[in-house]
C-alpha cells in the first residue's frame, strides 16, 4: 500500500516529537546500531566527535522526508549511499537495516505516544525504502541476505 498524506503526517510528526522529547537522536541511534551490528562500531573509530553519524543520520532523515513527498532524489541517494557504503565495509544487509534503527529508535523514545497508527505509517514507508534498497542492491549484484 503507498503511503498516503496522512502517513507522511504522521512520520513527520513523530520525528518532530522524537527530537522535541530526545533532542538530537544521533547518539541513540547508533547505540541502537552498534547493538544490533557490533560489527560497524570500528569504521566509526575516527569519529570521535560524533559530527559523521550526525551528519549521516540528517542524510537518512532527509532520504524520509524526500520519500515522504516527490521522491525526487531519495532512490538516487540511497543507490549512491549502499555502494560507497559497500566501499567503505559496510554489507548491503546492514545499509538495509539503518532505516529500521532509526524507526526502532524513534519508537522507544516516544513511548506511549507511538501508536498503532505510528507503527503503521513507519511500516508503510519502511516497506518502501527496502524495495528501494533491494532493487538498487539486485541491479548491482549486491547481495542483501
Amino acid at each position: 500500500m503507498p503511503l498516503t498524506e496522512r502517513d507522511a503526517d504522521i512520520i513527520s510528526q513523530s520525528i518532530e516529537r522524537a527530537a522535541e522529547l530526545a533532542g538530537d537522536p544521533t547518539p541513540l541511534v547508533y547505540e541502537k546500531l552498534f547493538a544490533q551490528q557490533p560489527e560497524m562500531k570500528p569504521l566509526f573509530v575516527l569519529d570521535l566527535d560524533g559530527n559523521a553519524r550526525g551528519h549521516m543520520l540528517s542524510e537518512a532523515l532527509n532520504c524520509v522526508f524526500d520519500m515522504l513527498g516527490p521522491k525526487s532524489y531519495a532512490p538516487v541517494l540511497i543507490q549512491c549511499e549502499l555502494t560507497n557504503h559497500q566501499g567503505l565495509g559496510v554489507p548491503p544487509r546492514v545499509f538495509a537495516t539503518f532505516f529500521d534503527v532509526v524507526a526502532e529508535t524513534f519508537r522507544e523514545i516516544l513511548g506511549d505516544e507511538w501508536s498503532a497508527e505510528t507503527e503503521a505509517a513507519w511500516q508503510t514507508l519502511l516497506e518502501d525504502l527496502h524495495e528501494v534498497i533491494a532493487s538498487h542492491a539486485e541491479k548491482y549484484g549486491m547481495e542483501l541476505a
